[in-house]
């Protein structure tokens, strides 16, 4: 069939070229609308989220440090996680401004902030594990579980922890290198088998451990309370390890629903790895999944500080024992009891190590 010059498909080309100007331009628009309430997020979380969990994370692990004699079985595990937060929280000012993805593009620093973010996600979800598994059995001592929790033993489970989420990231990263080594735009975030491992190990089975394991603690706390065996301090650890955990779901959920459905698609035949990244697809919203993930750590150091009680008498007598000066000395204690009131007990009774 002969067609004139200038048309398509019996249409003239004149009449194509602005309604594909048009919609070049309305793509252009909508790319610059998501940069700009990206850049927005990414400055709300630097000026705000980023300062607390930076000095939060850091604080708490100089003032327990200090008085490491003083130092019960949950702050061991707190300091802990405290050091993964740290690790996650400096990693985030390289990833809170790839407000293009364009990061994931370069092999080398993709396979690198991945491997900070998974370190830290196994070892954050290990330690809350472990952590609601030793508050059960610091309330069953009706079993006789009440031997194993010493302070030799959380030591050795927090290296065994850390040796754990270790392990889960450098295992994996080191087969799939080896089976991409020649693969172009290759990014180790992106490999389907590293995400099944990081949703199933990462996250739903360890809620599952962390489901069974209060669920027996609701069961000790009703025989506590019927014999009257319940210690408040017991209580109140309880609820701050239970206020950690609520908060890491909140702020992975988004992170693992968002893994969970590009897994769940059929990738494309023929399309290149880019491609087929959700994080290219739909780089706002991965964006936004990166930055509640990223929340989680700055927000643990204010349960900790709001929540443990032990915490506050320690920074309360870590700023009075810094501070040389009597007037400065005088003002820091005025502000300190005005904004982390005392309780009914000594320093001396609550700085003593609980269980």
């Amino acid at each position: 069939m002969e067609t004139s010059l200038g048309t398509h498909n019996g249409t003239p080309a004149a009449l194509h070229l602005p309604q594909a100007l048009g919609g070049a331009a309305l793509a252009n628009h909508t790319e610059q609308q998501h940069y700009a309430l990206g850049l927005f997020l990414s400055c709300l979380y630097t000026v705000f989220l980023f300062p607390i969990g930076f000095v939060g994370n850091i604080l708490i692990l100089v003032v327990n440090i200090s008085f490491r004699d003083k130092m019960a079985i949950p702050d061991l595990y707190f300091i802990n996680l405290a050091a993964a937060d740290l690790i996650l929280v400096a990693d985030s000012l390289v990833e809170v401004f790839n407000l293009h993805e364009q990061y994931y593009d370069v092999t080398a620093l993709c396979t690198f902030m991945s491997l900070f973010l998974q370190v830290n996600m196994y070892s954050s979800v290990f330690f809350l594990t472990w952590m609601s598994f030793d508050r059960y059995l610091a309330l069953a001592k009706a079993m006789r579980c009440g031997p194993f929790r010493t302070k030799q033993h959380a030591r050795l489970s927090c290296g065994l922890i850390w040796m754990a989420s270790i392990s889960a990231t450098l295992v994996p990263f080191t087969a799939v290198h080896l089976q991409h080594t020649g693969d172009v735009c290759f990014c180790f975030a992106d490999v389907r088998e590293i995400q099944w491992l990081e949703v199933t190990l990462g996250f739903i089975i360890p809620f599952a451990i962390i489901g069974l394991c209060y669920s027996l603690i609701v069961r000790a706390l009703v025989k506590a309370h019927r014999h009257r065996d319940l210690r408040p301090r017991r209580q109140k650890a309880l609820r701050m390890i239970l206020a950690v955990v609520l908060v890491f779901f909140v702020c992975w959920l988004p992170e693992n629903v968002f893994i969970s459905v590009q897994l769940l698609q059929r990738t494309q035949p023929g399309a290149a790895p880019c491609q087929q990244s959700f994080r290219h697809a739909y780089p706002l919203v991965g964006h936004i999944v990166n930055l509640a993930a990223f929340s989680n750590s700055c927000l643990n150091p204010l349960i900790y500080s709001f929540l443990g009680e032990t915490f506050r008498d320690k920074l309360r007598l870590y700023i009075e024992q810094k501070t040389n000066l009597s007037a400065l000395n005088r003002l820091c204690h005025a502000a300190l009891k005005a904004a982390l009131p005392d309780s009914t007990e000594q320093s001396e009774v609550r700085l003593s190590p609980a269980v």
